[in-house]
């Protein structure tokens, strides 16, 4: 079964690729004292549809390069203010 993860993008400079970042939350062994992690994956984006700030759902693929063994699955949800493309 291929991972699912939810994360926000935080870079899209790159054609075709976003780097998307993941938090979760995790209890110390010892101490029972919670602390977040992040981890940043890089996906693949064929359509350059994410922009920075939108929460996404990226899925695991096959590797698509050294780096990216992810693609975007879906665009959750898009900040307030973002700009909406006009199609003319």
């Amino acid at each position: 079964m291929a991972r699912k993860l939810t994360g926000t993008v935080v870079s899209d400079i790159q054609d075709k690729t976003i780097v998307v970042k993941t938090v979760r939350r995790v209890t110390h062994p010892l101490y029972r004292k919670q602390y977040t992690v992040g981890k940043k994956y890089q996906a693949h984006d064929e359509k350059n549809e994410a922009q920075i700030g939108d929460i996404v759902s990226i899925v695991e693929v096959r590797p698509i390069s050294k780096n990216k063994s992810f693609k975007l699955d879906s665009i959750i949800e898009r900040p307030e203010g973002a700009a909406e493309e006009v199609v003319s």
